[in-house]
């Protein structure tokens, strides 16, 4: 393990990208002072996240407000973009900040080619930072990963149900989904 890494903090981070430092186009989250590459997306990446963000919104109505790979605070050092945030709605549409932790009720990752980072990293640093529940749709595996019970150490309950099975966030059990309805076609 290397000791003399030195991390960046949110400021730190926002400040480069002020400055220009990153390319426009590139696709980077900080997670745990780390900058991170994002992986590329595909056509089933962006299909999934297209019936998800539906579903949610036709069953969530006005109850939330959806974002779409839009950063998340989750402390000091760690602001990732998950593919859909779930979280309270906000008078100024979160014009002043990123929602943090406190404000998520559900953040999901579609996962086609990260499945492996989405389950080790990202499940970590969401349950230190208090994500209440976080999903990983698996496109490939066609499948979901539900993790709930956050915690310093990880989550303490980690579920992974097949396509047939029909799922509600935590803190809105009438939404039921069916994990074949965002996989599929709708």
């Amino acid at each position: 393990m290397l000791t003399n890494i030195r991390l960046i903090s949110v400021q730190e981070y926002h400040k480069m990208a002020e400055t220009g430092i990153f390319h426009p186009e590139e696709r980077l989250e900080l997670i745990a002072g780390q900058i991170i590459r994002m992986s590329a997306k595909g056509t089933a990446h962006e299909s999934a996240i297209t019936r998800t963000e539906r579903l949610l919104r036709q069953r969530l109505a006005n109850k939330v407000l959806l974002r779409i790979q839009s950063p998340v605070q989750l402390d000091d050092y760690s602001e990732p973009e998950p593919d859909i945030s779930v979280v309270k709605l906000n008078p100024s549409d979160y014009e002043d900040h990123y929602p943090n932790a406190s404000e998520v009720f559900l953040l999901i990752e579609i996962a086609d080619s990260s499945l492996k980072y989405d389950r080790e990293v990202k499940a970590i640093a969401y349950s230190k930072s208090g994500i209440i529940e976080y999903w990983i749709l698996d496109v490939n595996g066609r499948k979901l990963y539900m993790y709930r019970l956050p915690s310093p150490d990880g989550y303490h309950s980690e579920s992974i149900f097949a396509e047939d099975v029909t799922i509600s966030p935590l803190a809105f059990g009438e939404c039921a989904i069916t994990i074949r309805e965002l996989l599929r076609k709708i």
